[in-house]
């Protein structure tokens, strides 16, 4: 009988374990049923809860910086600044004070281009050479007659005499920077031909000379046409006495 009791305890306690065991599980229609129950402000604060969870796998937001620019970075204004012409400011130093725009410039540690050799002529005292300055980085000119005389001319300057000379040669102008010597650019100079002058001044002393003699010759007769004229009459005025 005592052992009887024993087994119908034992399963007693085993089924309330199980109970319990199943009871700790919600199910899908309790937590229906529960969040049918609360109200709409709780569930709406549930929501948000649940985003401002997930905001720390989000990126991170980028700081926006404040980028300054230049009150000349779009103007369309080019230089008042003639490559040809002496003295003039260089294009760098207007482009720095007004942000004006200048043709592509090669840096100081480019050779310079070549100059635009415009003309070799002579002026009436000494041969001349006239030249446009290239779009690079100039400190000198250097203009070398016939590849043996050279003369250094300064950067600001696009003209220069060269002193006389009496025969064909050769000029040739380049530019020079810290990076050293470009290639010139040069032109071939032929002197005036001095035996004209003295041709003409022949030519004309000959004419001045053959119009001299004709205007004697003219006089001449002229007067002895007059003498030939007094002795007729002369000789008639004879015969009437």
């Amino acid at each position: 009988m005592a052992a009887s009791r024993d087994l119908l305890f034992s399963l007693v306690i085993i089924c309330l374990v199980l109970i319990r065991g199943y009871s700790s599980l919600p199910t899908t229609s309790q937590d229906a049923e529960t969040n049918a129950m609360k109200p709409m402000s709780l569930l709406t604060e549930d929501f948000v809860a649940s985003d401002e969870d997930y905001t720390q796998y989000e990126d991170p937001v980028t700081p926006v910086v404040n980028i300054r620019v230049s009150p000349y970075s779009k103007t369309t204004k080019r230089c008042d600044y003639n490559p040809c012409l002496d003295n003039q400011i260089p294009c760098s130093d207007l482009a720095a004070s007004t942000g004006c725009l200048c043709p592509g410039f090669t840096l100081n540690n480019q050779v310079p281009e070549a100059p635009d050799l415009r003309s070799v002529s002579w002026n009436g005292s000494e041969v001349v050479v006239h030249w446009c300055a290239p779009y690079s980085y100039v400190t000198s000119y250097v203009v070398t007659v016939g590849g043996v005389d050279t003369k250094t001319f300064g950067r600001n300057q696009r003209s220069g005499g060269v002193g006389n000379r009496d025969h064909i040669v050769k000029v040739c102008v380049s530019a020079v920077n810290d990076a050293g010597e470009g290639e010139g650019s040069c032109q071939m100079y032929h002197p005036r031909d001095s035996s004209l002058p003295l041709t003409a001044g022949l030519i004309g002393g000959a004419l001045g000379l053959l119009l001299l003699l004709l205007l004697g010759v003219l006089l001449w007769r002229h007067k002895r046409q007059r003498k030939q004229e007094a002795s007729i009459s002369m000789h008639d005025a004879a015969e009437t006495q």
